[in-house]
Formats: C-alpha cells, sequence, structure tokens
C-alpha cells in the first residue's frame, strides 16, 4: 500500500490531493511498473550458513567464486532456492550473491519466510539473483512473485522484471516482452490485509 505524505490542509485541497495521487497510481499501472510496501525477510536468515546439493560443483577459492550445476538446491535458513545452475559468490564482509539460471526446468524457484509473521514470500523466474548483502532479491524473466500467509496464497504480481527489497519493505514490478503475462504488461492480486481490532471499543450494551 503506498502511503501519502501528511500535509496541514484544508478538507477542499485535501481531496483534490487524492485525487491527484489517485490519478498517479492509475497512469503508472498503465505503464506496467508498481511499487508495494511488504515485511522484511527473516532477519537470522542473513547469519545462516548457506547449504548446496547438485550434481556437480566446481569450487575456485582464488575467485571465492562456486558454480553449482544439476538439479541444485540451495538453503539458508528460512530461504530455499531451486535451479538448473547457481553461481555462487563469497563477498569479503562474509555475505554471498548467487544467480540461480533455469535451464530445462523452465524457471528457476525461491522461497522465504517473512519476518516476526508466518507469512512466505516465492517467486519463479528465468534467472534469480540474490544479493545477501544488500537484502535484495531480483526475478528477471517471466517473472512471478507470491505472498503466502500460511500455505494459502494471498497477493499475487507478475512481469518481465521483480525486484524484493527487504531492507526498504517494497518489491518494483516492470513489464516487457520477457513478461510473464502475455500482454507484457504488469499483473497482480492485492488482497486486503486483516486489520486488528481497534482498542478501546465499547461493547455492544455499554454505557451511553
Amino acid at each position: 500500500m503506498m502511503l501519502a505524505p501528511k500535509f496541514l490542509v484544508s478538507p477542499s485541497p485535501m481531496a483534490r490531493l487524492m485525487r491527484a495521487l489517485g490519478r498517479v497510481l492509475t497512469a503508472g499501472l498503465a505503464a506496467a511498473a508498481v511499487a508495494v510496501p511488504t515485511a522484511r525477510a527473516e532477519k537470522a536468515d542473513r547469519l545462516k550458513p548457506l547449504n548446496f546439493a547438485a550434481d556437480n560443483a566446481r569450487v575456485d577459492e582464488a575467485r571465492q567464486l562456486n558454480v553449482l550445476t544439476g538439479n541444485v538446491d540451495i538453503t539458508k535458513g528460512t530461504m530455499i532456492v531451486r535451479a538448473a545452475k547457481v553461481e555462487v559468490k563469497q563477498n569479503r564482509d562474509g555475505s554471498q550473491f548467487a544467480v540461480a539460471f533455469s535451464g530445462d526446468r523452465g524457471r528457476a524457484y525461491y522461497k522465504q519466510k517473512r519476518d516476526g509473521v508466518d507469512e512466505y514470500v516465492e517467486g519463479e523466474a528465468e534467472r534469480i539473483e540474490y544479493d545477501g548483502a544488500a537484502d535484495v532479491v531480483r526475478f528477471v524473466g517471466r517473472a512471478t512473485m507470491r505472498r503466502l500467509r500460511g500455505s494459502t496464497p494471498t497477493d499475487e504480481v507478475a512481469g518481465q522484471t521483480i525486484t524484493y527489497n527487504s531492507a526498504s519493505d517494497v518489491y518494483n514490478v516492470a513489464g516487457g516482452p520477457s513478461s510473464a503475462v502475455p500482454s507484457g504488461r504488469v499483473h497482480g492480486v492485492l488482497t486486503p490485509r486483516p486489520q486488528p481490532e481497534a482498542s478501546g471499543a465499547s461493547a455492544p450494551g455499554g454505557d451511553r
């Protein structure tokens, strides 16, 4: 959900401001690009080791590069990546940068728990880039991404490229010729989130 900046204005200018923001949002969707706030990925995952299984592995110690090929499965805390090929680069600060390629399996797969809630983010794309230092995951080519509440899908977006930034709590979706949507535009479904009950509300039949 996009939050409007706070201004001290009279009711009439405020109404005009909200109408203007609505026109801007509509124009942005028509241009096939959208930014949606979300919750951060599981914070503890950054400190967890990266575990992998694959048919083949090549380790280049000088370049701090691991190349995994054939039915690659990676876990890092709650994060899961599945792909035909994954290149993992070790950064000087101890974080990892990984690129997963789909190969004959169609699309690479990513899933990770969101911090503090029983929700997950999962997605598929022809290529998935994971930047552990920046807490950013990028889905490129026929990209789709979903938010799961428990095991139930809620929000879902599709496009050519999806960038999920856990640090800023935002994901961006862009359309294009390699979009997961045949028209090349962005497609999405946003489900209303349950709102907590207001505190201090009067019970039925209370004092008047």
